[in-house]
């Protein structure tokens, strides 16, 4: 990936699905890409796979806000909540000719429940996030090349699990 100081650097881009009740990680995946663009369908698909399900709602960031992946959304009946913009920050006009998807998106999100809603992003899948690289201090891998680096990372969702399995049964 390309990085503001040191030109280009090996490096790697994970990616959670969380379950929103017990925040679970139910799909963990890895790209070499930066962007998190394309990766919202097959983080759902992989979700589907240990759900035995598809999801009800998807809560996603504005990496995630593409017009193909918010139509694919809209094709499996997900109600999806997912930004279109940095938060705090004027929301750029959207064409609703050329993105309907996107353009239904900002109008859902621009209601009190859509704000509502993607509002439980911050705690039910960031918090996962901040436990793996706070309380696990896992910040960085420890191999290379995209197959042992998924299995890593893997195993990292795999010991947030454990552990939280723990925290709630101990509830």
């Amino acid at each position: 990936m390309k990085t503001s100081s040191e030109g280009f650097q090996q490096s790697y881009n994970a990616q959670t699905a969380v379950e929103g009740e017990n925040q679970l990680v139910v799909g963990a995946g890895v790209t070499n890409n930066a962007s998190d663009q394309g990766q919202l369908i097959p983080m759902i698909d992989g979700a589907e796979v240990v759900c035995g399900g598809t999801p009800g709602q998807v809560l996603a960031d504005a990496g995630y806000g593409n017009e193909q992946d918010l139509r694919e959304l809209e094709k499996r009946g997900v109600d999806g909540y997912v930004a279109l913009g940095r938060e705090g920050k004027a929301p750029a006009r959207i064409d609703p000719e050329k993105h309907p998807a996107r353009a239904r998106m900002a109008d859902k999100l621009a209601t009190d429940e859509g704000r509502r809603r993607y509002g439980r992003r911050k705690w039910q899948a960031e918090a996962p996030i901040g436990w793996i690289k706070e309380a696990m201090g896992f910040r960085r891998f420890s191999f290379r090349g995209l197959e042992k680096v998924q299995a890593e990372w893997t195993l990292v969702c795999l010991a947030l699990n454990v552990k939280r399995l723990h925290t709630l049964q101990a509830a």
